[in-house]
């Protein structure tokens, strides 16, 4: 059971294709799949299999939800439900969530699954600080797991965290204790790179780094049995040859974010089109720990100068909405509009620079004689490069220096989010469609987690508290409105736009109406017809 219930309104889709033998879906008996069916998808880069591993984001995270299982996973409309645990509850000062696990299940080399490899995945990895990965900061408010018997396990909490069950399906695999106890596992080539032992619906069959991974169907899962035999995820790092591959038939299915790509796909009539509105927003990030980003005014002054309306024209062909905060219109019940905005205003931007100390020298901002230079950094994946070109170019209107480096994805994920070097990049966060954020923002997790601009802010992390330990819809609500108002006040991040997503796939795949990651969660629902 849940302490809290939440409704989001999300929509979503998937597919795929292949050939092979026939058989019947069970309560359709005049509708037929193709059972042998390989269906052939994509990843921007070379993944890591560990998704717990710092240097694992988007090239990793749907390939290791088809290895792996958690604790939870999500449902088609973005809520909790069970994966390895069957139910939960929670204690009346909602400080402890016991989690009933399935009994029976095997790891995919035979071993018994139990709550041993819960506890080693959240107390003796996430946790640990001497295996440092960002996503530790999502569990901040967890102080120890501990089992309770072979198939029940409790997560203490140092403060109340009504969205757990959500955070535990994200992106959260549980690791096998007996193959990586006694070692660390980041830097567990084998298992990160060559053999990976999850529980999931799929097992990795083949990878061959920069250019394919091929999974097979797990004939020893617990759930229901996936009815599409062979994923096949090529590794390729650009929209334009996703997109061509796909028209040829080198492809199956593609998860579109890039909408200028929309028109040769939206008419073909061997192709299905979904639009999705997604817990998803893009800023551009400024490292708030170094000058002159510490400055408000500064980060207020690029904003100002970035035209979100036109970037959403050009980018997005129309298809998004301006960003007010993390949260997205989606959320309905949390999404607050009342905030601080920065529509496209340079002259605003120039005057919040003259108050900052900078002056324009033959066209030029300076301050103590010394240009406004800012180097920018970008990573290869969807629309990242054009979008970092265009931001370049309204803050060079202003008079800015901007010295735009572009990085192969891998390398950026390295740079930028690991080692934190970088002064400016735009960047993207999904995340699941609760108002928790404590991860993204508090001083926390501003040098060791998804807080990549190293804000920090004592106001924010006390209001944020509070939406945490708030456990009625309408205490959740006020607390979330405070959050917001106070994140578009203060500005860690510059936020853009909640684009619209498209998945776009052969006819003959059939998938959930869902976002990418829920209909992921159900792959034992899609399907290819003969």
């Amino acid at each position: 059971m849940r302490s809290v219930v939440r409704v989001s309104a999300l929509l979503i889709v998937l597919a795929m294709s292949g050939l092979g033998a026939r058989a019947t879906l069970a309560g359709s008996p005049k509708l037929s799949y193709n059972s042998n069916a390989t269906i052939y998808m994509t990843t921007n880069a070379d993944p890591t299999f560990d998704t717990w591993a710092p240097t694992a984001f988007a090239e990793s995270d749907i390939i290791n939800k088809l290895i792996f299982s958690g604790v939870t996973k999500w449902a088609l409309n973005g809520a909790a439900e069970g994966d390895l645990a069957t139910h939960w509850t929670v204690s009346k000062n909602k400080l402890v969530w016991t989690f009933y696990l399935r009994k029976g299940v095997k790891w995919q080399d035979g071993k018994p699954f139990t709550s041993a490899d819960v506890v080693y995945t959240y107390q003796d990895v996430v946790l640990n600080k001497s295996t440092p990965t960002s996503k530790a900061s999502v569990y901040s408010a967890v102080s120890k797991v501990k089992a309770d018997g072979p198939y029940k396990v409790k997560f203490i909490l140092n403060t109340p965290f009504s969205d757990l069950p959500e955070y535990l399906a994200y992106y959260a695999p549980v690791l096998p204790k007996h193959a990586l106890s006694g070692s660390n596992p980041f830097t567990n080539t084998h298992f990160n790179k060559v053999h990976p032992i999850g529980t999931g619906p799929y097992i990795m069959k083949k990878y061959t780094p920069g250019e394919s991974i091929t999974l097979v169907r797990n004939p020893h899962y617990f759930g229901a049995e996936p009815k599409i035999k062979t994923i096949v995820f090529k590794i390729i790092p650009t929209t334009t040859t996703e997109v061509s591959d796909l028209l040829s038939g080198g492809l199956t299915y593609i998860n579109l974010t890039d909408a200028q790509y929309l028109p040769p796909l939206i008419h073909n009539p061997n192709l299905t089109v979904q639009k999705n509105a997604d817990q998803t927003y893009y800023f551009a990030m400024v490292n708030t720990t170094i000058s002159p980003f510490k400055s408000l005014k500064v980060r207020k002054a690029l904003d100002y100068a970035i035209d979100k309306k036109a970037m959403i024209k050009a980018l997005l062909k129309g298809y998004g909405k301006v960003a007010t905060g993390p949260i997205a219109p989606l959320q309905k019940a949390y999404y607050y509009s009342k905030v601080a905005q920065y529509p496209y205003d340079p002259k605003k931007a120039l005057e919040l620079l003259k108050q900052a100390g900078y002056k324009k020298v033959n066209g030029t901002l300076e301050k103590n004689g010394k240009p406004f230079t800012i180097n920018f950094t970008a990573g290869q994946i969807r629309f990242l490069v054009p979008a970092s070109e265009l931001i370049q170019r309204y803050w060079q209107a202003l008079g800015i220096k901007v010295n735009l480096t572009v990085l192969d994805w891998n390398t950026y994920i390295s740079t930028v989010v690991v080692k934190r070097d970088y002064q400016a990049s735009f960047a993207w966060w999904s995340t699941p469609p609760a108002p928790d954020m404590d991860s993204y923002y508090a001083c926390s997790a501003a040098k060791a987690g998804y807080n990549l601009s190293g804000f920090c802010d004592p106001t924010l992390d006390k209001a944020m508290n509070k939406g945490r330990a708030a456990i009625k819809l309408s205490a959740q609500q006020k607390a979330y409105n405070r959050v917001q108002q106070l994140l578009a006040e203060k500005l860690p991040l510059l936020y853009l736009f909640y684009p619209d997503s498209f998945n776009v796939m052969t006819k003959k795949l059939h998938a959930p109406h869902a976002g990418y990651a829920f209909a992921i969660d159900d792959i034992s629902a899609w399907y290819v017809t003969p």
